[in-house]
């Protein structure tokens, strides 16, 4: 039997040493984020960010957009406990009330993926955070045609379609829709585009007439708001405005309602008229694609369409607010607080 030698324990040492100081430190990745972390409040957390696997993406964030009706809800706790599974968003973290981080416009390049991803600017719905690991499938490269900054619109685009195709809205309708703000104005633009259409915008604040006339529509204030409407859409998110749509619809007129209220409740007129006229109220929501759409669509297609839409110059009027992501908490409350004085918000990421 051959000799067993073992090493001395200062060589041990030694060698121990050596093999220290030549192996890296393991260096740990971490990520920003805004957070709701109570009703009315919000702050910036540092998290870990883990490298991506085999089939995930790194995207490192150039824009995100702040999505102001259900995003204001968020912030000040007024999702309803019925509906906390329904109004989670794809990468949401934490639960409602708070501490939640939630948000679903991103847009970002991809640093870490597949060769035919890497490098690539995409739309992912992913909350406010510089960088971030998601699947491969969960983003949309941008077409050539739209530039990063825009493409924050996709989300509110796709809702519009998805409520324009709820609608019904068919050649030379006359079309009503009521609330002037990123989705009504995205909803306005293309029901114009239908061959025929009249299509007037209506809202409380009369300096949204300007953007109307950007947008090749009509613009009232609802106690001018045309009557004997064929379609009437409604994106205010107040009772008055879905009050109103009531009253303008014509006979058998459609109101699709693509407002959420959260926990607020909201009376309506049901009484005089509404019966005699066979009005209908049809709710809208993205998350499932429209009924007649759905045996041909899903929302992976959907999303393309939207992605090409995105080409038009003329939706940067919509775009009139921007902020530096370190910014957010206050500016996230500042826009909670005073509703209506711009319509998509920005934010820029350094």
């Amino acid at each position: 039997m051959g000799e067993v030698r073992s090493t001395p324990v200062v060589s041990r040492i030694k060698t121990q040493r050596q093999i220290r100081a030549n192996t890296k430190p393991m260096t740990i990745d971490y990520a920003r984020a805004y957070w709701v972390t109570a009703p009315g409040q919000g702050a910036l957390r540092e998290e870990i960010l883990s490298p991506p696997g085999p089939g995930e993406v790194l995207v490192r964030t150039l824009y995100s957009g702040i999505s102001r009706g259900s995003e204001a809800l968020v912030f000040r706790g007024e999702v309803p406990v019925s509906e906390y599974g329904r109004m989670r968003a794809p990468f949401q973290a934490g639960e409602f009330p708070a501490p939640v981080k939630y948000g679903y416009i991103s847009v970002g390049v991809v640093e870490q993926g597949p060769p035919a991803l890497a490098g690539r600017t995409v739309f992912c719905l992913y909350p406010h955070q510089d960088r971030y690991v998601v699947p491969s499938d969960a983003v949309h490269p941008l077409p050539e045609t739209v530039p990063a900054g825009r493409a924050i619109l996709a989300a509110n685009l796709e809702t519009a379609v998805n409520g324009l195709w709820d609608s019904g809205a068919k050649i030379g309708d006359r079309i009503t829709v009521i609330g002037a703000g990123t989705l009504g104005c995205l909803v306005a633009w293309l029901a114009a585009r239908i061959p025929g259409c009249s299509v007037e915008l209506v809202d409380v604040n009369p300096d949204r007439a300007q953007v109307a006339a950007a947008l090749g529509v009509a613009f009232a204030t609802p106690q001018q708001a045309s009557a004997e409407v064929d379609r009437i859409i409604h994106t205010s998110g107040s009772a008055e405005g879905l009050k109103r749509a009531l009253e303008i619809g014509a006979f058998e007129a459609l109101v699709t309602e693509l407002s959420w209220y959260g926990s607020s409740l909201v009376p309506l007129p049901l009484g005089a008229e509404f019966h005699a006229r066979r009005l209908t109220i049809r709710s809208s929501q993205v998350s499932a694609v429209a009924t007649t759409q759905r045996p041909r669509w899903d929302p992976w297609r959907r999303m393309q369409l939207v992605l090409q839409l995105l080409a038009d110059d003329l939706l940067d009027t919509l775009i009139t607010g921007e902020s530096v992501f370190a910014d957010l908490p206050a500016v996230m409350s500042e826009l909670s607080a005073r509703p209506g004085q711009t319509l998509c918000h920005r934010i820029v990421y350094q």
